[in-house]
């Protein structure tokens, strides 16, 4: 199959292309510099150099591929609203990565009780409705000939299979408790994500490339934890024997934005992958989030 694929050079879609390679598949990959068109030449992909702004290019793309694959941007709308009407009527896959911080409150660190599944229907804060906004449109072009797919991660950890090879929240963590001398959490740290391992990620989007339906939304996890037990797991693996120290919201905000320091660090997000397990068959195969952390790949990293 031949499927163009935003995000080629990330974390996300640099993983979800490796595995579309090794399983034989034609992958083109957008790309913004010479560099990074070298780089996935060398993993097999074809580059395509470009921007998310070019719609005209991602059009294009678009209409040469079999199917295409979102794993740039949640909440940029170009791809969207310039691939989708290029794949009306054509049946053609379009897999749409979103985020399971549309389900985020604003919690500062407090532990939130609410657990979602695909059926549980989604109010979010005023900060995520955009990226709901784009999730339903792309669930909506089921209705014109597309077989749309929604892909709502929870927080990923793991080494990726690409150029980039780390996850946001758990390397951040490491630095902050590098740079601080103590793991740290904002506020008391009781609040809750639900995570997932990049590789059961990846075998989450060949699975929904070969049996989704159209319209389909999946969340994508394999367990949860608060995030002062993720900030004592990185306690211990840096020798600081799972000693952690509160870090304020407002500091939080001003060294990480406020954005990121209230959805991606202080707030609860719980999901439950039952539709992908249920539908799909998916069976997620890595190490648990606080296993990785203090015996797996972070650890590993550490050392190398």
């Amino acid at each position: 199959m031949k499927i163009f694929i935003t995000g080629a050079t990330g974390y996300i879609g640099g993983t979800v292309a490796a595995r579309l390679v090794a399983a034989g598949h034609q992958v083109t990959g957008l790309v913004r510099s010479a560099p990074g068109e070298d780089a996935v030449r060398r993993r097999g992909i074809t580059p395509l150099r470009g921007e998310l702004a070019d719609r005209a290019v991602l059009a294009d793309a678009a209409r040469r591929a079999d199917a295409v694959i979102n794993a740039a941007n949640s909440d940029n709308r170009d791809i969207v609203e310039s691939v989708l009407p290029a794949l009306h009527g054509t049946g053609k896959t379009f897999i749409q990565t979103s985020g399971s911080s549309i389900v985020g409150d604003k919690a500062g660190g407090t532990l939130g009780t609410r657990i979602y599944d695909e059926e549980t229907p989604v109010r979010p804060l005023s900060e995520k409705a955009p990226r709901v906004a784009i999730n339903n449109e792309v669930l909506d072009a089921a209705k014109h000939g597309v077989r749309a797919i929604v892909l709502c991660p929870s927080l990923i950890y793991g080494t990726g299979a690409g150029i980039h090879t780390e996850s946001v929240q758990v390397p951040r963590l490491i630095a902050l408790a590098k740079q601080s001398g103590v793991a740290r959490h904002v506020g008391a740290g009781e609040n809750i994500w639900s995570n997932v391992h990049i590789d059961d990620v990846a075998a989450l989007f060949l699975l929904a490339l070969d049996k989704a339906s159209a319209g389909s939304f999946f969340y994508a996890e394999n367990g949860e934890a608060s995030m002062k037990s993720v900030a004592q797991a990185i306690s211990r693996m840096l020798g600081m024997d799972g000693t952690t120290k509160p870090w304020p919201l407002d500091e939080a905000a001003r060294e990480w934005g406020r954005e990121s320091a209230e959805f991606t660090f202080a707030s609860n997000s719980r999901v439950r992958a039952r539709k992908a397990r249920q539908m799909l068959g998916w069976s997620p195969e890595g190490p648990p989030l606080l296993v990785d952390i203090e015996h797996g790949s972070y650890r590993r990293a550490q050392t190398a």
